[in-house]
């Protein structure tokens, strides 16, 4: 049995080797990651469509009660919000903040979490390449990147590297996860996808680089499977879906049931205007997508590789209309986000009582 033992990112120690996954829209905001990093994890703020956040109260501008535009969809305001009333619960504990890299005004975003108070940026959904430059004037933040695989790791590396830094730690995420993935979809079930093959290379990789942590991410549930990533190599894990199943959990009531009364053959892979694939709990959305449905409009611009709507019209549905539903609890439109192990979710317990069952 490996020792469960704390890891130092970049200036910041966490006393457990849990992290928690930052899930958007709604799931990990200030109630679930302040309430992780308190109980010593890694909480994660996570920064998609802050719009969203107290019924919207933070936006200019709303249309068909939508928040317009890519600034109201990633409200500055909000997010500090988040940040203020985590900081209530955790004090001065780590807190990061997960900003995806295929939205819209990124760096804006991330300029803005910085200056909320995160202590350390995660970015996935894309190779976040110029993430040393925009943190260059916080320098005891910790910069994470999200791979899926040792060579994505190494082109970061390199281009960290020739601007004076490295990552502080990595998250190897595997096909396992809720939400977007980072392989197609005729790849996600390929043996060299998982993380049982990626994760001994990522070490192999980061071991030319440096001695930072690798946090293994990607349908981890239980003490048995962080025992399995420890011993592969990782030094931590990341969990996202068990820590819907919590109290603290910021998503709606109507979330945490569609994913309590899953089952296993109803978490689906569905494709997504983000242009990678997702995995979601089939409910009334997905069962009735009309692809090329002309009838979508782009309210809040929120990702790039949509184009302004192309993308959610070609697949069936707005991503940040979707996701903000299930925020709101409306079954009907929503989509909810599932890890493939999400059918094993089947109580609501509190972040401490899960974290202390973690490290057992």
């Amino acid at each position: 049995m490996k020792e469960l033992k704390g890891i130092k990112i970049g200036k910041h120690y966490i006393e457990k080797p849990i992290i928690q996954g930052g899930m958007g829209v709604g799931l990990s905001w200030d109630q679930l990651a302040g309430t992780v990093s308190k109980n010593g994890g890694l909480g994660t703020v996570s920064a998609i469509c802050t719009g969203y956040y107290q019924n919207m109260r933070f936006v200019k501008k709303l249309v068909d009660n939508r928040p317009l535009g890519t600034e109201n969809a990633y409200s500055r305001e909000a997010l500090f919000e988040i940040f203020k009333n985590a900081r209530k619960i955790c004090g001065n504990k780590p807190l990061a903040c997960n900003v995806l890299r295929a939205i819209n005004d990124y760096e804006r975003v991330v300029t803005d979490a910085l200056e909320a108070g995160a202590d350390m940026i995660v970015t996935g959904a894309g190779l976040p390449l110029e993430l040393p430059r925009l943190t260059g004037d916080f320098p005891d933040v910790s910069i994470i990147p999200i791979v899926s695989s040792a060579r994505a790791l190494k082109v970061i590396c390199k281009k960290w590297k020739a601007e004076g830094r490295l990552p502080d730690a990595v998250i190897v995420e595997g096909p396992k996860s809720g939400g977007h993935q980072g392989a197609k979809y005729e790849e996600l079930f390929l043996p060299e996808h998982q993380l049982e093959y990626v994760i001994p290379l990522v070490k192999e990789e980061r071991d030319k680089w440096g001695d930072f942590p690798i946090i293994a991410a990607g349908g981890i549930w239980d003490s048995n499977d962080i025992q399995q990533m420890l011993e592969l190599g990782a030094d931590a894990v990341q969990l996202g879906t068990r820590f819907v199943g919590t109290h603290e959990c910021d998503a709606s009531t109507v979330l945490k049931e569609v994913l309590i009364n899953a089952k296993e053959e109803d978490i689906v892979i569905v494709g997504s205007p983000v242009g990678y694939p997702g995995r979601a709990v089939k409910t009334d959305l997905i069962k009735n997508l009309v692809p090329d449905n002309k009838k979508i409009k782009c309210i809040s611009n929120c990702v790039f590789p949509c184009g302004k709507g192309q993308g959610a019209r070609k697949v069936g549905y707005c991503i940040a209309d979707s996701l903000g539903d299930a925020y709101l609890g409306k079954l009907q439109t929503g989509l909810f986000f599932s890890g493939a192990n999400g059918h094993k979710l089947k109580e609501i317990v509190y972040v401490k009582d899960l974290i202390d069952e973690l490290m057992q």
